[in-house]
């Protein structure tokens, strides 16, 4: 009878591997005491593999956000005339929170190590303003026939934004536990209630009483012919 021999365990991909051990060492030794020779040395690799997959140190930690980007730029031009242009804005920030959600560990490690380093909150904000910057210019090619469009997709893009940081921060300082997805309903709900497109006349099921009266005709005849008109089925 042959013995079965096990696998050797699989390593993880040289990206996964840089990230690892940049956080390891973050952890251990702090964000600034880290260099980038120390985390491709626990890596096991060269400097010129850390470089091929992030520009700066500061990139391994926010090491999804290009793919994310495009991601949802993508969405956006993928869009259509019938798209309700700020709905389709609140669709899109959406695939930012599933980028945090699908590893809460992980983000909530990177917040956490984020609010320890100055550098690292002026790297995120420049982040989230590129997110803003297309959700923008999504807008302002939808938006560009109104009066004041480019204000407008400035404003929501804005809007959108902060409603979808404002659920994340709630969510990570959790520490990924809270309901993200109820808080992410209820912000960019308030921002569609505030700058979403009204429905339509056609959308609305109120009636409409119009009441015509000759000039001269006595109040409380207007008020009872109101009220007659409003008592019909």
């Amino acid at each position: 009878m042959s013995e079965k021999t096990e696998a050797a365990p699989t390593k993880p991909p040289m990206r996964d591997a840089l990230i690892a051990a940049a956080f390891q060492l973050f952890t251990e030794r702090g964000y600034e005491q880290t260099t980038v020779d120390d985390i491709v040395s626990l890596a096991g690799v060269g400097r010129r593999s850390f470089f091929r997959y992030f520009p700066s140190k500061e990139d391994v930690v926010f090491p999804d956000h290009e793919g994310c980007l495009a991601d949802v730029t993508a969405f956006l031009a993928a869009g259509d005339d019938a798209d309700e242009p700020v709905q389709r804005v609140c669709d899109a920030v959406r695939l930012v929170l599933r980028m945090y959600t699908e590893n809460p560990a992980f983000s909530v490690q990177r917040y956490r190590l984020t609010k320890q380093v100055p550098g690292l909150r002026a790297y995120e904000l420049s982040v989230v303003w590129r997110y803003e910057r297309a959700f923008a210019d999504y807008l302002r090619g939808r938006l560009a026939g109104r009066r004041d469009g480019a204000l407008q997709a400035d404003v929501v893009a804005a809007a959108v934004a902060a409603a979808h940081n404002n659920a994340l921060r709630s969510w990570l300082r959790s520490d990924g536990e809270a309901d993200v997805s109820t808080e992410m309903d209820h912000a960019l709900g308030y921002v569609g209630s505030a700058f979403g497109t009204p429905p339509s006349d056609a959308e609305h099921t109120e009636d409409l009483v119009v009441l015509v009266s000759r000039r001269g005709v006595p109040l409380w005849r207007v008020v009872r012919e109101i009220e007659a008109t409003l008592g019909e089925d």
